[in-house]
């Protein structure tokens, strides 16, 4: 089941409420997600696999490419299509991206969020106007911020969910490694502490993650373009850096419930988002 649609719609906190955890990283600003991630539930009667992309955007560098090909892909693949909109956003947003939504194949919904933001009457002309654009589509109105009709939503994922064999085991939660939730994390709080281009030219790369019993040591390289952004993310005295460390290191002791011992570093790679070689060894398709 995969979640597509542009940005700051609610994907990754409908994504998060319909695993049951927090498998994506979820900010008020755009591009948080930069990878097509999955979470997995597992029930005695089912699994189902859920897909959290990043959102639409017409890209204007090498790694918007990258995050647009996951949203892409998203669609050739899916059991059931969930296109994500709400009450603020104008429908022709991104309109490139909603022509390939109208040529899916695969069951759809189309969830329309934060409805807790408009009234009555300007939601049943929403949803007229979503009718008629996607008259196939199952529209459901759901407000991800106050869990409202989200367990309907779910309801009607499992009723569209095919039978087929397990992709995963039956302990699994993400398909992803744990280091990955460490730069995830990490880079959450980059973009919730620093402002305007500096977070969207940050990437994190775990270079040491040594899990003991009760000890995890990790050792994180943050990437930026510019010598200034490197100023600027280690702060006068360090203490730019000491504070998102702290923040971080907080966030992923409760994620893996151990004491962890982080350090971080910083390092310029002049225009990496533009640079193939480093999108892919930073795991962006190029393609």
């Amino acid at each position: 089941m995969n979640i597509v649609g542009n940005p700051n719609v609610g994907k990754s906190t409908l994504m998060n409420l319909l695993v049951g955890e927090r498998i994506s990283i979820i900010t008020s600003k755009a591009q948080t997600t930069r990878h097509r991630i999955m979470g997995i539930v597992n029930t005695p009667e089912m699994q189902i696999v859920y897909s959290d992309t990043p959102g639409v955007l017409r890209p204007n560098y090498r790694l918007q490419e990258s995050m647009l090909n996951f949203s892409e892909s998203a669609l050739d693949d899916a059991d059931v299509l969930v296109y994500v909109t709400d009450t603020v956003e104008k429908i022709d947003k991104n309109d490139f991206f909603l022509e390939k939504v109208k040529r899916v194949k695969s069951p759809l919904i189309l969830v329309i969020n934060k409805i807790d933001l408009t009234n009555q009457k300007d939601l049943e002309l929403l949803v007229a106007n979503w009718q008629t654009i996607l008259p196939d589509a199952l529209i459901l109105p759901v407000s991800a911020a106050s869990k409202f009709n989200v367990d309907n939503l779910q309801k009607r994922i499992e009723s569209l969910i095919p039978e087929s064999a397990p992709y995963f085991e039956k302990d699994a939660l993400t398909d992803r490694p744990a280091r990955f939730f460490v730069t995830e994390i990490i880079r959450e709080k980059v973009l919730l502490y620093y402002q305007k281009e500096i977070p969207y030219s940050v990437e994190v790369i775990v270079e040491v993650f040594d899990e003991k019993e009760k000890l995890i040591n990790i050792k994180v390289l943050i990437v930026v373009e510019r010598e200034s952004q490197k100023g600027i993310i280690i702060g006068s005295r360090g203490m730019a850096i000491k504070k998102v460390g702290s923040m971080a290191r907080k966030d992923i002791e409760r994620f893996f419930e151990k004491k962890i011992f982080l350090e971080m570093f910083v390092k310029v790679e002049k225009d990496w988002r533009n640079r193939d070689t480093l999108l892919r060894k930073f795991g962006y398709s190029t393609e």
